[in-house]
């Protein structure tokens, strides 16, 4: 079959505030889309995957009555739903017999209840779609009933119907390299600025899932009974060196945590600099997984950065999200990673659970004593899905506008806080810890390079008007 995978068209300008997009405007490649085309493509159907962040919705659909596919498989965030619905609407316009399928976070998380909102979407794929889709495609080759199709949701007379869901793909080896060559013009794909070294950027995952259970974070497996699913050493190894044969230069490892095994961390990070590969990375990973000689590993197999979730400078609001590390680990690992030599980032959230307008003042100070090379300083999202959604009149209260939801837009409010106290203290935040004298000393003198000197002029842009604006951060109400 003609497949065609589509992601809405999106600006960055919906996303982040005008004034500071420059900063922190990304370009994600679509991983997991990406793996599920390489498993229709084995399959033995026709692929192509049409993007909105480089192509316009106009573009997008005249290549869809070009190409004339006969499935549709459009991705969608929570905050990007809108924009799938209008989407599907579009394409059935084009030709009611194209059949239209959803994935993505806010679907999994969803599942039945799109199609109910949404008449134009055929079915949903409410689970990892390596397996389903190709089934999927293949019922709807020989007009086989979608009954039985486990991880997908679908209509039958009129009814929607929601089969049991597919089990987590245990053997992440057997998976299809992802089909990277469906992105066409590589180089537009880059992570935010500051934030790689070199170019063509990739990103990969050497393992599935989580066994932490942190109040925030959505997880396809709730009960955390799967774990963490690893992927073994040497298939980790062999899509490096199948990166760097096809041009990258920089791996971002998008693992939630790389050292959730300790030991095979260490392994993977000798192997490459045993191998001799020549490239740059960047990882992230738990603060209580860590310890210096890992660092000192991970700096002499290339890595340059790791990002370690430090989240709070309070500890009762680390207890809050169940984050599972207290202040002392995280650190005791930024000061690891500095002594390694790695270039350190660490997010922070405003709006947890319980949290005050002084714990966030808390939060700000711990940021600037902790001193990162980088820190973020976003707001609570609990996403569709989340433990903290799911029970949300314990917690607090959630916008209904789905265009906040993408941890600048303070959807979540704890009943502790406000709105707007959340985007002052991201704002405050934001203002001092990038204004301090010996941050502004040691950026100045790590310019090496025009790629530095150009990050270097976007920052001090955006810290610009983090003076210069009130309320920058603050929504419209609608």
């Amino acid at each position: 079959m003609r497949c065609f995978f589509v992601i809405p068209a999106w600006a960055p300008e919906e996303i982040f505030s005008r004034k500071t997009a420059g900063a922190q405007i990304n370009y994600w490649q679509p991983l997991g889309t990406l793996y599920v085309a390489a498993a229709v493509r084995a399959a033995g159907h026709q692929v192509r995957l049409l993007n909105g962040a480089f192509e316009s919705q106009e573009a997008m659909l005249a290549a869809i009555r070009a190409g004339r596919p006969q499935v549709v498989g459009i991705y969608s965030t929570t905050f990007g739903w809108p924009k799938a619905k209008e989407t599907a609407r579009a394409v059935k316009a084009i030709d009611p017999a194209i059949h239209v399928t959803v994935g993505g976070p806010y679907p999994v998380a969803r599942e039945g209840a799109c199609l109910d909102d949404c008449p134009f979407v055929d079915t949903v794929v409410t689970g990892e779609g390596e397996l389903t889709m190709p089934e999927l495609l293949e019922r709807l080759a020989s007009g086989q009933s979608l009954a039985g199709c486990l991880g997908v949701a679908f209509r039958e007379n009129g009814q929607v119907q929601t089969n049991p869901p597919r089990p987590f793909i245990t053997d992440l080896d057997a998976l299809p390299l992802p089909a990277r060559d469906l992105l066409g013009g590589v180089d537009a794909y880059v992570p935010p600025p500051a934030t790689y070294r070199r170019k063509p950027v990739a990103v990969m995952i050497t393992a599935r899932g989580c066994n932490r259970r942190c109040l925030f974070c959505f997880q396809l497996d709730k009960s955390r009974k799967s774990g963490v699913r690893f992927r073994s050493v040497d298939s980790v190894l062999a899509e490096i060196e199948h990166l760097l044969a096809a041009g990258y230069r920089e791996i971002k490892f998008i693992d939630d945590t790389l050292a959730a095994d300790y030991h095979r961390a260490m392994t993977i990070a000798n192997e490459i600099q045993a191998r001799g590969l020549d490239f740059t990375w960047f990882a992230s990973a738990c603060v209580s997984q860590v310890d210096e000689a890992l660092f000192r590993a991970f700096k002499a197999a290339g890595c340059w950065a790791v990002l370690l979730g430090a989240e709070s400078g309070v500890q009762k609001s680390l207890n809050a999200i169940r984050k599972g590390i207290t202040l002392e680990q995280t650190r005791r690992a930024v000061k690891a990673a500095k002594r390694a030599g790695l270039v350190v980032y660490t997010p922070f959230l405003f709006g947890i659970p319980g949290e005050t307008f002084a714990d966030g003042l808390a939060t700000i100070d711990f940021a600037c004593q902790l001193d990162p090379d980088i820190a973020n300083f976003h707001a609570l999202t609990p996403f569709p899905g989340t433990e903290l959604y799911d029970n949300l009149p314990l917690y607090g209260t959630m916008s209904e506008d789905l265009a906040d939801y993408t941890y600048q837009g303070a959807a979540f409010v704890p009943h502790s806080m406000s709105r707007d106290e959340i985007q002052k203290l991201r704002q405050l935040a934001l203002r001092r810890f990038y204004s301090r004298p010996s941050f502004l000393l040691r950026r100045l003198l790590a310019l090496r390079n025009r790629h530095d000197l150009h990050v270097a002029l976007k920052g001090a842009k955006s810290l610009f008007w983090l003076w210069a604006q009130r309320d920058l951060f603050s929504r419209p109400s609608r």
